[in-house]
């Protein structure tokens, strides 16, 4: 490593020490404590941070997936809790729960596992099939299983949801706007598959995705990435076509890096690169430190609340262009991590430690409401890179 980084690299490795304790002291302990019903073996969609009571509200498909995953994703960090035994009693919980009715899960159910809400979204289905290869990769024991559930989830995704131009449609019958964030899970899981099944499905659906990112959702003009469309993915009409969400800007930097890097793709490594400068440029407001939920096509602040996962997106995004270049880029990208890391720590200031705020307002000050379970997997999966990165920067990619 160059002199010219070892004060971020000092500082990321600090970070790093310090937020593997939070996770695997504070986090985890109380997500898996008060945040999982142990008597029916389910997640809690959210916990008070004042107190760490449980919200009453129904459990989302998106939220036992991404709390299966954070759980194992401890273990790998040292957690001393049995990882193992949650995930896989979390894990048999959300299949009796969101695949009563077939290959696909339904949106929502009550602590009773009662459906709430039976659509099905694709966004769901990208979060079950990304749980689906971490507990295939961590529990070999469930790996057959998880592995024919997955297939069976893209073949009934491709059979009724595949838009005739590339990816997927929101619902069938068709439902607009369409969306690039679902896209975006998919390319994740279909990523995390693909390392865990070279020659099955998931490699195709990786370029299909990363594909239509680089030719319908970045818009050519500017570089920006765009969140609703119409039927043809062009921008949807009005407000929602020019919407650009700067933690999306680093989300979709982060996965076009990287499967940008596997293809030796060039163009989509200059893509992510331009995606970071538009988040980092745009979306960071200065005066508070911390990446901002909105801004338009023209580079406008549309909605300057700050939510945690958006910190978190920037500061992974930051440490991978960081271990992909060199000099003064490099070190310019550490710094910005070493950033993001401040502001994802702002919002861990909070009563029942291990828990955190989600919005912060324009004045600096944070909303007072429950603290989301479905932000935890962003924080975890921040952590776990900051980790990784800190402990061999140089090769570990």
């Amino acid at each position: 490593m160059s002199e010219a980084c070892e004060d971020e690299a000092r500082l990321l490795r600090d970070a790093a020490e310090r937020l593997a304790r939070w996770t695997c002291e504070e986090a985890l302990p109380v997500w898996s404590g008060a945040g999982f019903h142990v008597e029916n073996g389910r997640f809690l969609e959210a916990l008070d941070p004042e107190t760490g009571e449980p919200a009453d509200r129904p459990v989302r498909a998106r939220v036992p997936p991404r709390q299966i995953y954070s759980v194992i994703a401890g273990g790998s960090l040292g957690w001393g809790g049995n990882w193992r035994k949650l995930a896989g009693a979390a894990l048999d919980r959300y299949l009796a729960d969101f695949f009563q009715a077939g290959p696909l899960a339904i949106k929502s159910v009550n602590m009773s596992g009662e459906p709430v809400d039976e659509g099905v979204d694709i966004y769901d289905q990208a979060f079950a099939l990304f749980a689906f290869a971490n507990v295939a990769e961590a529990m070999p024991s469930r790996r057959d299983e998880m592995s024919a559930r997955a297939a069976s989830i893209l073949t009934a995704m491709r059979e009724d949801l595949s838009h005739p131009m590339a990816g997927f449609e929101e619902a069938n019958p068709r439902n607009l706007p369409l969306r690039s964030n679902p896209h975006m899970h998919l390319f994740e899981a279909a990523l995390a598959w693909e390392a865990l099944e070279p020659e099955g499905p998931w490699r195709e659906l990786a370029d299909e995705i990363g594909g239509l990112a680089l030719s319908k959702f970045v818009a050519a003009e500017t570089g920006a990435l765009r969140e609703f469309f119409d039927g043809e993915f062009k921008p949807a009409p009005g407000e929602d076509g020019r919407r650009v969400e700067p933690g999306h800007q680093f989300e979709w930097a982060w996965l076009l890096a990287r499967w940008g890097r596997s293809r030796g793709n060039e163009n989509a490594l200059a893509v992510s690169r331009r995606l970071f400068e538009i988040g980092e440029c745009y979306g960071i407001d200065e005066k508070r430190g911390v990446c901002v939920m909105a801004i338009d096509d023209e580079f406008q602040a549309v909605d300057p609340v700050a939510r945690l996962w958006g910190q978190t997106e920037w500061l992974k995004a930051a440490l991978l262009l960081g271990e992909m270049s060199s000099g003064a880029e490099r070190k310019r990208y550490l710094a910005s991590a070493v950033k993001a890391v401040a502001a994802m720590e702002r919002f861990f200031d909070v009563p029942v430690r291990g828990l955190y705020r989600d919005r912060m307002l324009a004045d600096g000050s944070f909303i007072l409401e429950p603290a989301p379970a479905s932000s935890l997997y962003h924080v975890v999966c921040a952590i776990v890179e900051l980790c990784n990165h800190s402990r061999n920067p140089n090769e570990r990619h």
